[in-house]
């Protein structure tokens, strides 16, 4: 088993971690703008990986009911509506705005539109399955005193829960606010990308069952390259909105194994805009304790020396 508490290279973490047969780093892109919010993903995530029942409760948030990323909810497909002022209909006299574009909505338009109310507005649902984003520089790593976390050959975090004591130092260490504590358990829990199907050659569950191939799965920088094009043809298309979150390696995080094509700013979709690893001024911190440590030790040898003589 590698060390959990290695340092990581800026792309490919698992041979940092300290594996000499690491495997190409796997990784998840996620298409929003393809996204249909039909959390097919959800279910499959929690039959392969037995994850007990949630997210049935009536939030009031749309049609939102799982609410956020939980020990008992691995994916978490979220649904933001967005209002919009509606636009002059295509065919109105002196009209030439068909409306904007409603990436992401089911069925051909949203509901209100052709009603022919003046006074109505039209909205936008920007759906994502979030997950776990496996970080090459994860905090949840450096914190965890068993070695319940740990790096695997593929560069993915997984979480051994039969290591696990419940300290929870990972929760707070997590910048994306992915780990969790389940209920009446106490030891944590998230996203594994499905390691035991990794190590068969298999796709994820949440992959292998997204109908639109919003989610996808493969070696990372292949996902990235996709990424990128996919960006550049959404551009072209009009959407200049479309962008790439957690594609960087050279963010605070060193770039996620699990990244997604976004329509609007990150902290539309409740994701931090500029993650950083929460353990980076670690060392720096101990050292400077460490100097206190020393200076405090000296100054108290002084007084008692000087008050005996």
């Amino acid at each position: 088993m590698p060390d959990a508490n290695s340092r990581y290279g800026p792309l490919d973490p698992a041979p940092d971690a300290g594996w000499t047969d690491a495997q190409p780093r796997m990784g998840f892109f996620t298409d929003t703008s393809v996204c249909i919010g039909c959390k097919a993903c959800e279910v499959a995530c929690k039959e392969w990986n037995d994850v007990p029942g949630s997210g049935l409760d009536l939030l009031g948030m749309s049609y939102d009911n799982t609410g956020a990323l939980t020990a008992n909810s691995w994916r978490h497909v979220a649904f933001v509506e967005q209002p919009r002022p509606a636009a002059p209909a295509a065919d109105a006299p002196g009209s030439s705005a068909a409306g904007p574009q409603f990436l992401g909505m089911p069925g051909a338009r949203p509901p209100g539109r052709g009603t022919g109310a003046e006074t109505r507005s039209d909205f936008r649902w920007l759906m994502m399955s979030d997950v776990c984003k496996h970080c090459t520089h994860a905090a949840c790593l450096d914190v965890c005193p068993t070695g319940s976390l740990f790096r695997t050959e593929f560069g993915t975090v997984v979480v051994q829960e039969d290591i696990c004591n419940g300290c929870g130092y990972c929760i707070p260490a997590c910048p994306f606010g992915v780990i969790d504590q389940r209920k009446g358990d106490g030891r944590a829990w998230k996203c594994t990308l499905c390691y035991d199907r990794l190590g068969a050659g298999a796709t994820p569950a949440c992959a292998q069952a997204c109908p639109t191939e919003s989610i996808q799965y493969g070696p990372l920088d292949e996902l990235r390259e996709r990424a990128a094009h996919r960006v550049a043809t959404l551009h072209e298309r009009g959407v200049p909105q479309a962008r790439l979150y957690g594609h960087d390696p050279t963010d605070g995080v060193g770039g996620d194994g699990a990244f997604f094509l976004l329509l609007d700013d990150p902290e539309v979709y409740g994701l931090p805009p500029d993650p950083v690893v929460t353990t980076r001024d670690l060392p720096r911190m101990w050292k400077r304790a460490g100097l206190a440590a020393l200076a405090m030790a000296a100054a108290a040898v002084a007084a008692f020396v000087g008050g005996s003589s």
